[in-house]
């Protein structure tokens, strides 16, 4: 396997800038907008928010007005928002990750995201396509039956949440079924040192990327684990969360990408997600721009197990019970897994009634605990997340 994916990697930054502006004025004449002389001139264009996205979607159905061509899958996610997808190669972007990630011809790839309404499992299936890899279409759960088939087809290559994968091992280890997975490329949640420490002592390369539905790949690890390089299919900013003005170099800020994918153009799409700019180039000889990783989030909807939760959701969900007057929901730890805690006042005392609530609104299984009306703080958080990531 060649060391990088291709030749758009190395380019030295004026010729990578010359070749964006020229995309990107091409993706602004499908939406009406004048060219643009420099990529500086972004940050003079309005941002594109999820709930701006929602209200279009609703106002023009499936896709807000957006010039979507070579259609070939639509996916829902929360909100909800739905999102285009197709099968050209390497349409999400997410073969430059994995061939990162060691993975390619030869490998047999575990994906372990979800192919139900949500578009992770097409977004890594589509890569590893790309990159010539077979993919073992496993989305998540049947933990045993996952590991008999890792086991019986000598899958080389995970692909799913961080977290996932130990799972599996663990499940195969009490079954005594020896695996041969040796490499990882994992998202959707943090990658914890201790977790990724743990794939190693086990012989597992694990690498992580930064992706979301609406954009697909956006930033990626490589093998010199020196933050994300930026994907060379999108344009990056930095942003003072709620204003689009961009942050002064090396500011922690919230992450807005414009994605040069002719068949969705997004322009400057506020990701929520908060990071900063590693400077210089990474050692693996990849010169694109790199950010520090995840870095929280600018507002309070937060990923949990791979899902993000929403505060539109809390209040969907406090607002299908008379008896509830506020929720909060908590993002914890379990070990090296994720743990939802679901705190509500109300004065009724079985928390079994709210399990299935919780399950449709925010569609995940969560810890219900019952807190009497007035004892939740009243400090506007609707989602905590008291994980630590460092």
């Amino acid at each position: 396997m060649s060391r990088h994916f291709d030749a758009l990697e190395t380019r030295t930054p004026e010729v990578r800038h010359a070749a964006q502006r020229d995309a990107l004025n091409a993706q602004l004449a499908r939406h009406g907008i004048d060219p643009l002389s420099d990529l500086s001139g972004l940050a003079r264009l309005p941002v594109l928010r999820k709930s701006d996205l929602v209200a279009r979607q609703k106002a023009q159905r499936p896709f807000g007005g957006l010039p979507v061509s070579n259609l070939a899958h639509v996916f829902q996610s929360p909100g909800p928002i739905y999102e285009p997808g197709g099968v050209s190669h390497d349409w999400w972007r997410m073969g430059r990750f994995l061939h990162a990630a060691g993975i390619g011809a030869g490998d047999i790839v575990q994906n372990c995201f979800g192919y139900h309404l949500t578009p992770a499992g097409m977004i890594f299936e589509n890569g590893a396509r790309a990159v010539g890899a077979a993919v073992l279409p496993a989305g998540t759960g049947q933990t045993e039956l996952q590991a008999r088939a890792a086991h019986d087809l000598g899958i080389t290559a995970y692909a799913g949440t961080p977290d996932y994968l130990k799972v599996i091992l663990d499940k195969a280890e009490a079954l005594g079924l020896p695996l041969t997975i040796t490499k990882a490329a994992v998202g959707g949640g943090a990658l914890f040192p201790s977790l990724r420490q743990e794939y190693a002592d086990r012989g597992i390369a694990c690498l992580q990327c930064y992706a979301t539905a609406d954009i697909g790949n956006i930033a990626y690890e490589s093998d010199a684990r020196e933050g994300m390089i930026v994907d060379e299919g999108v344009i990056v900013e930095i942003v003072t969360p709620g204003t689009g003005d961009p942050v002064a170099a090396g500011d922690v800020g919230e992450i807005v990408v414009t994605t040069l994918n002719p068949d969705y153009p997004l322009i400057r799409f506020a990701t929520g997600d908060m990071s900063a700019v590693l400077p210089g180039a990474s050692p693996c000889g990849r010169t694109n721009m790199r950010i520090k990783g995840w870095m929280g989030r600018a507002d309070q909807t937060t990923k949990i197990k791979g899902m993000f939760v929403r505060p539109e959701q809390v209040a969907e969900l406090v607002a299908r019970h008379d008896e509830v007057t506020r929720a909060r929901v908590i993002a914890a730890r379990e070990g090296e897994a994720d743990k939802m805690i679901v705190r509500l006042e109300s004065a009724a005392g079985d928390p079994s009634l709210y399990e299935t609530s919780i399950r449709e609104v925010l569609k995940l299984r969560g810890a219900v605990e019952l807190v009497r009306p007035g004892e939740l703080p009243k400090d506007g958080i609707v989602i905590e997340d008291t994980r630590v990531y460092d």
